[in-house]
């Protein structure tokens, strides 16, 4: 068995486990989260910290059985949130954010700011590794789109347009994103 399927078979495993628990007692544990619209329980663990160079690969069809129709075409299919629609857009909570499709930790509440735009917004991600910059020419216009680095989710836009200290602002979906706060 290759390291990736060890990989994809413990974390089943833990999964599995965590749904039982909860089912068992009609309540979550204190360290299960929601990371996807459709309410599948999840556990953070190191490997949700930093990117680890394993990839979350799964077909559209088990895309779209795991996730919410507006997740889908948002994380999915590149789509936008209309703004001022979104959870996190006014969340001031302290905690952080992760990936809704494959729990990767994205941004910390310490970097998000209100840029007035709709969006959740931050200046910086938790860490480089954790996010992809492709270049977006939709819409006639450049832009720099922001992608889950562990399932290539789209996340939403980085312009440059932010406060300091890096002068970036990070335009989140917040149904591309999963919030947990701090304890």
């Amino acid at each position: 068995m290759s390291e990736r399927n060890l990989y994809q078979v413990l974390l089943s495993l833990i999964l599995l486990t965590v749904s039982i628990s909860i089912s068992c007692t009609g309540s979550r544990d204190s360290t299960a989260t929601n990371t996807a619209p459709n309410e599948i329980p999840r556990v953070s663990s190191p490997a949700d910290e930093v990117f680890d160079g394993q990839k979350v690969v799964k077909s559209e069809d088990e895309w779209r059985a795991y996730l919410s129709p507006e997740a889908f075409y948002v994380l999915r299919q590149e789509g936008t949130e209309r703004p001022y629609s979104g959870k996190y857009e006014k969340n001031k909570e302290p905690g952080d954010y992760y990936c809704a499709a494959c729990h990767l930790k994205l941004f910390s509440s310490k970097a998000k700011f209100e840029s007035g735009t709709g969006w959740p917004s931050f200046f910086e991600p938790v860490n480089e590794k954790n996010i992809v910059e492709v270049k977006d020419d939709s819409l006639g216009m450049e832009r720099i789109e922001i992608e889950c680095a562990r399932c290539g989710s789209h996340l939403g836009h980085v312009f440059e347009d932010g406060p300091k200290p890096t002068g970036l602002r990070y335009c989140m979906n917040s149904v591309s994103l999963t919030f947990e706060p701090s304890h």
